[in-house]
């Protein structure tokens, strides 16, 4: 019976990316700022209707869901893991986002092609932690010290974030272009938006497959520290899943959204570091205290809150 729940969850985010496809970006053209907000409104608007949805599913137990549910008894507690869960993933892909910005400003990507990379790099994305995710789930319901190890891996990314040097991105470097060159040519000059083009009679991939491929090979990474997180708040894969997958649906508008007002936000980052050591420490601490997650909601909104409004105080004194 689980099985029919993901199934209909799978058509239901085949759905959406058809209708942000063929409905909301039919015409290939630059995403401007009002458009991006009113799509980042709408993704999370059918974020939480899916909450709602998620809250009578847990409560009735439609298609069996709370017999694989080891931490949830109650549509309440799904419904508040599941918006807690969407929160997280929400606030750790803004550092995502930020990569995603240097890459396009490195490799001068025009911003009507952006969008068209972002499509694709979310369906790689999707099925990447969906993988992630499985094999997550299987590790800790196998080993319950496997949270120590998350908890662990939280607080050494979160150290990491904060004493690391940002690097700007070295293409001579790279690993994933060494990779690509191995099977094919890479062209420096872009072929309208497709990712591969013909150049005397040579089949060659262009910046944008580059692009794509340097942002799939992120997210992986930034993943590694973003599905553990979520652990903390639930192990039920099914919450893990669908609110990590409204998460990154709404990535790209998000993206357009800050794109143009990046460097207004630099407390963020802060922010994450703190978020991150609190879920590190969280879960490290698992069986010596077991915070509530309305509280740890609580939290994570006053994190997040504090690095936005901080960063908005130190623009307007600069200003």
């Amino acid at each position: 019976m689980e099985l029919i729940a993901w199934g209909i969850f799978l058509v239901l985010v085949c759905l959406l990316l058809a209708f942000d496809l063929g409905v909301l970006n039919k015409n290939e053209h630059v995403i401007s700022t009002k458009e991006a907000i009113f799509t980042t409104i709408l993704w999370i608007a059918l974020a939480l209707v899916f909450n709602v949805v998620v809250y009578f599913a847990y409560e009735h137990n439609w298609f069996d869901l709370l017999a694989h549910s080891p931490d949830i008894k109650t549509g309440n507690e799904a419904a508040l893991k599941f918006f807690t869960g969407y929160l997280i993933e929400k606030a750790l892909s803004l550092d995502n986002i930020f990569v995603i910005a240097m890459l396009f400003t490195y490799f001068k990507i025009p911003n009507i092609y952006q969008h068209r990379v972002l499509f694709w790099g979310i369906l790689g994305a999707l099925f990447f932690r969906a993988v992630m995710i499985v094999l997550g789930s299987a590790l800790v319901v196998k080993f319950s010290w496997i949270m120590y190890v998350f908890g662990a891996l939280l607080v050494f990314s979160a150290l990491k974030m904060l004493f690391g040097k940002e690097e700007e991105f070295d293409a001579e470097k790279s690993k994933v272009i060494r990779v690509i060159r191995k099977f094919y040519p890479v062209s420096t000059e872009l072929d309208g938006h497709n990712f591969f083009t013909i150049k005397n009679g040579v089949k060659m991939v262009t910046p944008l497959f580059v692009v794509l491929m340097v942002i799939e090979t992120t997210d992986i990474m930034f993943a590694v520290d973003s599905i553990p997180a979520i652990f903390v708040i639930t192990t039920d894969p099914f919450i893990v899943f669908t609110s990590n997958v409204f998460a990154i649906l709404g990535l790209r508008s998000l993206y357009f959204v800050l794109a143009s007002f990046m460097d207004k936000f630099k407390y963020l980052k802060y922010s994450l570091v703190v978020l991150l050591l609190f879920i590190g420490i969280k879960m490290l601490l698992l069986e010596v205290y077991h915070l509530p997650v309305s509280v740890s909601l609580g939290i994570i909104v006053l994190i997040l809150t504090g690095g936005v409004v901080a960063s908005v105080l130190s623009d307007k004194r600069n200003a």
